[in-house]
């Protein structure tokens, strides 16, 4: 059963500031990002187990293409977005965001 995707306001900003970011590094890559994220996304919601345990019941799905990780809470009907971040950021910017 596919869960709703529920991404957290500073979630939101992660993935906008992100999409700025690479659109201003080349015109079109910032919405490559998305589309890869949409796809991750879309993988999420239809097998949010698949991707491994970070920490507690927070796991993580990585994008193919760009180096970035999105952690994430699963709930019965929902999945809950708590940050998308570059690899490279301290691993532990998620953990004030559950």
């Amino acid at each position: 059963m596919a869960r709703q995707i529920i991404v957290q306001p500073q979630s939101d900003l992660d993935i906008q500031a992100t999409t700025v970011w690479y659109e201003d590094q080349q015109s079109g890559l910032g919405a490559r990002f998305l589309g890869e994220l949409n796809l991750v996304f879309q993988r999420i919601e239809d097998n949010p187990r698949q991707f491994p345990l970070v920490e507690g019941q927070v796991r993580r799905a990585l994008l193919h293409h760009f180096p970035y990780g999105i952690y994430f809470l699963t709930e019965s009907e929902a999945v809950t977005v708590l940050a998308v971040l570059h690899l490279h950021r301290h691993p532990d910017v998620w953990k004030s965001r559950v």
